[in-house]
C-alpha cells in the first residue's frame, strides 16, 4: 500500500511531470539544433525523430486500451480504480499527447519537404493517421470518463478498440514501405 501511495501522490506526479518535460525539451533541442546545423544527413534525423516519436505514441496506444480494461474491472472508488486513473492521466499527457504532437510536426514536415504531399499512397497514409488521431481522442475522452467515475463501458468493448491502433499501424506501415499507389 505505501509502494501504492508513493507511486501515485501528488509529489511523484509532479516528479514525472518534469522529467517527461526535461525529455521533451531536450528532443525538441536536438530538433532545433539538427535544423540550425543543417548536417548533410538532416532528412535522416528527421526520419529517425519522426520514427522515435512513433514509436512512442503507438506504445501508449497500445497500452492505455489494456488500462482501461482492468480498470472497467475495478471497482469504483477502490485503491486500484484510483492507482488506474493516475497510471491513464500520466501516460497520456506525458508520453502520448506530446508523442502525438511530435509525430504529427515531422511527419508533416516530412510529407512536404521528401514528398512535396504529392503520392496516393502519402494522402492515404495521412487519413490512416487521421484516424488513428481520432483513435487517440476517444481514449482521452475515456480517461476523463474514468477519471469522473463515469459510466464504463465493457471489458470486452475495450478488447475489441485495442486492435483499432495495430491494425491502423500496419496499414500505415505498409503504406509508407511499399508506396502501392
Amino acid at each position: 500500500m505505501m509502494d501504492v501511495d508513493r507511486q501515485t501522490s501528488e509529489a511523484a506526479g509532479r516528479r514525472a511531470s518534469r522529467k517527461a518535460f526535461v525529455a521533451i525539451g531536450v528532443f525538441v533541442a536536438l530538433i532545433a539544433v539538427l535544423y540550425v546545423l543543417q548536417p548533410d544527413s538532416f532528412g535522416l534525423w528527421m526520419k529517425a525523430l519522426h520514427i522515435i516519436a512513433v514509436i512512442s505514441w503507438m506504445a501508449g496506444l497500445f497500452y492505455l486500451p489494456r488500462l482501461f480494461i482492468y480498470h472497467t474491472d475495478a471497482e469504483v472508488g477502490s485503491v486500484q480504480s484510483e492507482t488506474f486513473k493516475v497510471m491513464e492521466r500520466r501516460l497520456l499527457k506525458v508520453i502520448m499527447n506530446p508523442a502525438m504532437m511530435i509525430t504529427w510536426l515531422l511527419g508533416l514536415y516530412l510529407a512536404w519537404e521528401s514528398f512535396a504531399f504529392q503520392g496516393g499512397w502519402l494522402h492515404a497514409k495521412i487519413a490512416l493517421v487521421v484516424l488513428l488521431t481520432v483513435v487517440h481522442v476517444m481514449f482521452s475522452r475515456a480517461v476523463r470518463a474514468f477519471a469522473a467515475d463515469g459510466p464504463r463501458r465493457t471489458a470486452r468493448y475495450w478488447r475489441m478498440m485495442n486492435e483499432a491502433p495495430t491494425l491502423l499501424m500496419i496499414a500505415i506501415v505498409i503504406l509508407v514501405v511499399v508506396k502501392p499507389f
